[in-house]
């Protein structure tokens, strides 16, 4: 073998060594031809230096170059306003809307108007608007596979007074808007209606996309208020959608009688997507459900059909975005070929694109604009008209229906969500010039100053009604005292199985009735929360079907997260859990002892020691946070605990046998007591005959191999880890147990 090797380095050498040779001699050759000779264009080591940087420099300042540049700084700067947006309860889009506003020349353009010029030169940003556009029709395309129309439809008649009220009122207050700052604001070449109508239905408009993602950081999905708010937006997402096609058509045709056609054509559009697409679509949605099979073919096929849908619509005198938004409504409705259109196109589109939107749209936003205390002075009246008319007519509508005062106010706040949707529109009208600049930054403002207030706004109703309080009683008088409270979190199904299955062991047999929730959480907020019945009956399936054969009562619990370990331990300690069952994350086929080819050995050793340490910080995690005990098993192909080992380190780990003894009643197998320190624990009491002490053992990769569940504490784990590296390599299925002492 090492021959053969040295065989093949040598023969390659010689090769390198030969053409070197050859292409030297074709170079000679070239040289001798040419007309200028070589000492001509031979230059001093300095002058090459400098005709580098006069290269590099051109290239610099290249449209690419420019191009690859300012999405470098558009990225990072709107990377770092949504980071600390986020920190401070806010979405996310909304610190990237602030960013592109700091880029243009409000922020950038003032302070250092140098760089500005340079970034931004006014040659380059035909190119970042043409990139903005094209991420728009993408992120239409996503925000219309977003809406189930048969979500909307079940709950059309609970949500269609709310929806279209609170349009029709505060599509009211727009046109009054308008009519206020019509005569001294608008421009002299566009007539009052294509500026009536935009001003309206900029002010109707509710931003479904970062209503969902508020709704999900407030854990109201799956509350009554939750639902509520999320159908209305979506159905007056769709109405919306129309009416502002409408007043486009009014626009571009100039004329009613002209936008008739428009109109009409375009209803002919809708009804060919509705009634021929969408029914080859779900034929195709049926067929294709999962990665393996969706080709690239058919994600083509998909974009084939986003781009002309967008095509027509923008010749028919729409808007390409309209025909973006009604090819992803037309989707296949199977929630899996969604998810998997929705994983290509939305993370391109929102990582990507949409900053670079937002800087577009910052840099049409000059704020020095509004130089006057009257323009500032329309500024808030247009603010205040807004917020009065969606806040207000959303408000009265839902508490019109029969809610109640609370949640009336809760909905009048979320809908009066504007956020990207707004920037939209208000960028549609500036394209069309039916927006003039000054009234273009105020609505800008008014949509930053709208979406900002959601949050705290909804924070200060809870506050008031001081609901959460209240829930918390409710949820601790209807407690059983006499039961066991146990949450299981896990994230795939298969490890729910697994762990449903160690709950069962553990508490199936004691004293106290046990009372399982099983908590499955995605971390993220790319999961549209209509959706979120499809995905729990999901991931849910495995361990309901488990937990029926096992004979156990359990309750099941679905939510979305943007950080895990915060909020599950919330879970724990405001609804009164007595224990957290976690998963620790660990794959078990990384087990170095189970591979026999010895040159994966070692890799496999250092990646399982590895994720030892990742799990110490995990767990540690959740014990600081958590007020209950806490057990994060560790899966080694766990079927049933038999032959346990209990390892005890001091005094402090003697709970450890109270959880023992109620799985060996489950169970009725043995287990033995491993003391670390045998000169202080040499005579460990237990009242179960199934358990006994090792005398004479120590802790060793032999003695492991002989049991197939371990108990650990989580003080006495944090040692082990440096302790006992080698011999925990070959640990059986283990819980790490923690025991929360009030203090």
């Amino acid at each position: 073998m090492m021959k053969k090797t040295s065989r093949g380095i040598t023969f390659f050498i010689i090769m390198i060594l030969l053409a070197c040779g050859l292409i030297y001699v074709i170079i000679k050759g070239g040289e001798a031809k040419q007309a200028i000779s070589i000492a001509s264009t031979t230059t001093s080591g300095y002058s090459g230096f400098s005709l580098f940087c006069q290269t590099m420099a051109e290239h610099f300042q290249s449209s690419i170059g420019l191009l690859l540049l300012q999405i470098i700084a558009i990225l990072l700067v709107c990377r770092l306003f949504g980071w600390l947006f986020h920190k401070i309860g806010q979405p996310t889009v909304i610190g990237e809307i602030v960013a592109g506003i700091v880029l243009g020349p409000s922020v950038l353009g003032h302070l250092l108007p140098d760089i500005s010029a340079f970034l931004f030169r006014p040659d380059s940003l035909n190119n970042i608007s043409t990139l903005s556009e094209f991420g728009l029709i993408l992120f239409m395309f996503a925000i219309g596979m977003e809406l189930d129309i048969s979500e909307v439809k079940k709950k059309i008649g609970e949500t269609l007074i709310i929806s279209q009220t609170s349009i029709a009122v505060s599509f009211c207050f727009g046109i009054l808007a308008a009519y206020i700052s019509y005569d001294a604001y608008a421009s002299k070449y566009t007539t009052f209606l294509p500026f009536a109508l935009f001003v309206g239905i900029a002010m109707s408009i509710t931003a479904f996309p970062v209503l969902a993602r508020i709704i999900q950081e407030k854990g109201l999905t799956r509350s009554h208020l939750g639902v509520l708010a999320l159908t209305s937006a979506a159905s007056k997402d769709v109405i919306s959608w129309c009416i502002l096609a409408v007043v486009i058509a009014i626009a571009q045709a100039g004329s009613l009688v002209s936008a008739f056609y428009s109109i009409g054509f375009s209803i002919l559009y809708l009804l060919f997507m509705f009634y021929a697409v969408r029914p080859f679509m779900k034929m195709v949605g049926n067929v294709y459900t999962n990665k393996e099979v969706i080709g690239k073919g058919i994600v083509a096929s998909v974009f084939l059909l986003l781009i002309i849908s967008s095509y027509l619509t923008e010749i028919l005198g729409l808007h390409a975005l309209f025909g973006a938004f009604f090819a992803g409504v037309v989707m296949p409705s199977n929630i899996k070929f969604r998810k998997i259109l929705t994983e290509k196109v939305e993370d391109v589109s929102l990582a990507l694109f949409l900053p670079l939107f937002f800087v577009s749209t910052g840099l049409r936003t000059e704020i020095g604009l509004l130089n006057t205390p009257e323009l500032w002075g329309m500024c808030g009246i247009f603010t205040l008209i807004a917020i009065v008319g969606m806040f207000g007519g959303t408000t009265l509508a839902t508490r019109f229906t029969g809610e109640s005062w609370y949640d009336s106010l809760n909905m009048g706040a979320l809908m009066n969500t504007r956020g990207l949707m707004e920037l939209v529109i208000l960028t549609i009208g500036y394209d069309m010039h039916i927006l003039p600049p000054s009234i273009f930054v105020m609505l800008v403002l008014m949509t930053l100053i709208t979406t900002f207030m959601t949050t705290p706004l909804v924070s200060f109703i809870n506050l008031c009604y001081h609901t959460r309080d209240k829930i918390l009683r409710h949820r601790m008088e209807e407690t059983d005292k006499n039961s066991f409270k146990v949450l299981l979190s896990f994230g795939r199904a298969g490890n729910g199985q697994v762990m449903l299955n160690v709950a069962h062991q553990l508490f199936a047999r004691s004293k106290k009735k046990l009372n399982l929730t099983a908590l499955h959480l995605t971390v993220g907020s790319d999961v549209n929360p209509q959706q979120t019945d499809k995905f729990e009956e999901i991931s849910f399936a495995p361990i309901i079907r488990d937990a029926k054969a096992l004979g156990m009562q359990m309750k099941t619990r679905y939510e979305i997260a943007s950080e895990a370990v915060p909020y599950i331990c919330n879970i724990v300690n405001y609804e009164g859990f007595d224990f957290l069952l976690i998963g620790s994350g660990l794959n078990q086929s990384n087990n170095p002892n189970d591979i026999s080819a010895s040159n994966y050995r070692g890799l496999l050793r250092d990646l399982w020691l590895k994720q030892l340490s990742l799990l110490k910080d995990k767990t540690k995690t959740f014990v600081m946070q958590s007020r209950c005990d806490v057990g994060v098993f560790i899966n080694r192909n766990f079927v049933k605990a038999t032959k346990v080992l209990i390892i005890i380190r001091n005094d402090g780990d003697l709970f450890l046998l109270n959880y023992a003894s109620n799985l060996l009643l489950t169970n009725e197998g043995t287990a033995d007591i491993l003391c670390l320190n045998p000169i202080k624990f040499d005579n460990i009491p237990s009242s179960d005959k199934n358990i006994k002490l090792l005398s004479s053992a120590r802790f060793s990769c032999e003695l492991l191999r002989n049991y197939n569940f371990m108990f650990v504490s989580y003080q006495t784990w944090q040692a082990s880890t440096i302790d006992y590296k080698k011999e925990l390599e070959v640990i059986p299925s283990t819980l790490v147990l923690n025991h929360y002492i009030e203090k």
